[in-house]
């Protein structure tokens, strides 16, 4: 299955060019035989895109500007739908193709394939099963032996008590000290979330800026590709027009 990618490689757009060259650049990094296919010096194959993208898949307007992808006969989608699949670790997936093993994608499909199923390591254990007590309690049944052995032993005396009060008493310090500081450092971590939290909204401000300006891009290739055509159908009526007029004449 050989993939598809058809582009303008005379187009005036900066955005455009920019997305050509992610597509490429990428399938090449992956590997992947692909074929490009120039729309702008070949009207088939600008005729071919157009009538092969799915028309729910076209703009408004009706006409799909590139970069197109196909796999084969099968359309695959555009640069935003191969974005998303870029940034979710399924280009594979993306155009029709088996991911190779070992690659992230391969990873991901195994796992799902394996919950999809129904198998996992989990061992889960059968209550018929009869445990011991001293298996079942662990320490807590130790200690309670222990408890039993001290209340029958007789003679402790009354400093050996407050010995064990003071060493609680010490106890209870420490946990209160530690609390104190995990709660400061639970403080700190607040402080660095907040601060990454408005670096991504930063980064998010910035990402939908560029997206605002890719778009705008997008619209002035699409009026300038418009007008081209628009040119030429004028041209070829005009040179109709002269023909007839040369044909009355004679």
């Amino acid at each position: 299955m050989v993939i598809k990618v058809f582009l303008a490689s005379s187009s005036g757009s900066t955005a455009i060019k920019k997305k050509q060259q992610d597509v490429v650049g990428f399938l090449e990094a992956l590997k992947v035989d692909y074929a490009q296919l120039d729309i702008a010096c070949n009207e088939e194959n600008r005729m071919w895109m157009r009538q092969n993208v799915p028309e729910d898949k076209k703009p408004a307007n009706g006409i799909p500007l590139p970069p197109q992808i196909f796999n084969e006969e099968g359309y695959c989608g555009d640069y935003d739908t191969f974005f998303d699949a870029k940034e979710d670790n399924s280009v594979y997936a993306f155009l029709g193709l088996p991911p190779p093993p070992g690659s992230k994608e391969a990873e991901q499909a195994d796992k799902a394939h394996i919950v999809e199923n129904g198998n996992h390591a989990e061992e889960i254990l059968d209550d018929s099963i009869e445990v011991p007590v001293e298996e079942r309690n662990g320490d807590a049944h130790v200690e309670e032996e222990q408890a039993e052995e001290a209340d029958e032993e007789e003679g402790e005396g009354g400093e050996e008590e407050a010995e064990e009060e003071a060493a609680n008493d010490e106890a209870t310090e420490e946990e209160t000290a530690g609390d104190e500081a995990l709660a400061e450092e639970e403080e700190e971590a607040v402080g660095e979330t907040d601060e990454v939290t408005e670096d991504t909204q930063a980064q998010a401000e910035e990402e939908e800026q560029e997206e605002e300006d890719l778009q705008s891009e997008e619209e002035e290739e699409l009026r300038q590709l418009e007008e081209e055509e628009e040119a030429d159908v004028q041209e070829e009526e005009e040179e109709d027009l002269e023909e007839t007029q040369e044909e009355e004449a004679e």
